[in-house]
């Protein structure tokens, strides 16, 4: 149903866990997200009060680049990270955003599987914890190298409404790459999007946390929104 995206969002921001010793929480900010099928994505985040750009970010799902004015810096290079940086946010990438508010489909060469199962949550009324049945898709892929299959992603479906609230990720030794929440959903001209979505990332230890101010679905986003070009003066730098 969904074939662009045009977002005001409160952005949070958490850094850390057991390999830092520590979680930092940054100050929320508000910024903006412009999506188009199928890859681009433009995300910008202002400053508190003033009102400045923080960043500015954009992708085609192939390349990003990102510009940083308070450190004059303008960074492009590959949209999947090839090498971690030890700055966590460093390692942050456009396609994670965007396959966590679009969830992809399911490619022919890929194989899914249905599962019932149930999750502990909390009930609404009496406030104990109860378990709750949902819907798993889980979805198997080829490995890149060999001749193996693995659990690429699963899907949580709440099995009232049959909407996800969860997506989980996987690399290819197993471990969770992307863990992603959906709460909240709400009615935007007919289209049920969720209002807040919570994106963790615990290998690179960060976490985004996404609060839809206001959306707008399916109205055109020109070529040029997603153009981004460095700013005079700014150090390019190629990662």
């Amino acid at each position: 149903q969904i074939k662009t995206l045009n977002a005001t969002v409160e952005i949070a921001t958490s850094v850390g866990g057991e390999k830092k010793g520590k979680v930092t929480d940054y100050q929320e900010i508000t910024g903006y997200i412009l999506v188009r099928k199928p890859d681009m994505l433009r995300m910008i985040g202002l400053f508190p009060i003033v009102r400045n750009k923080a960043f500015d970010m954009v992708s085609d799902g192939n390349r990003f680049k990102l510009s940083i004015p308070a450190k004059n810096k303008f960074y492009v290079g590959s949209a999947e990270v090839t090498k971690a940086a030890s700055n966590p946010l460093e390692n942050l990438r456009p396609q994670v955003i965007y396959n966590a508010l679009l969830l992809p489909e399911i490619d022919k060469d890929e194989i899914a599987v249905l599962e019932n199962d149930t999750e502990t949550v909390v009930d609404s009324k009496t406030k104990k914890l109860v378990q709750q049945p949902d819907y798993v898709i889980d979805i198997i892929r080829r490995a890149d190298a060999g001749p193996g299959w693995y659990l690429y992603r699963k899907i949580l479906f709440e099995r009232v409404n049959l909407v996800p609230h969860q997506q989980i990720v996987y690399d290819a030794t197993g471990e969770i790459a992307t863990d992603a929440t959906y709460q909240v959903y709400r009615d935007y001209n007919g289209v049920s999007f969720p209002a807040v979505i919570e994106i963790d990332r615990p290998q690179e230890e960060y976490s985004i946390r996404l609060t839809v101010e206001k959306l707008v679905i399916n109205e055109p986003i020109r070529d040029d929104q997603f153009a981004l070009q460095p700013p005079p003066g700014s150090q390019l730098v190629d990662l």
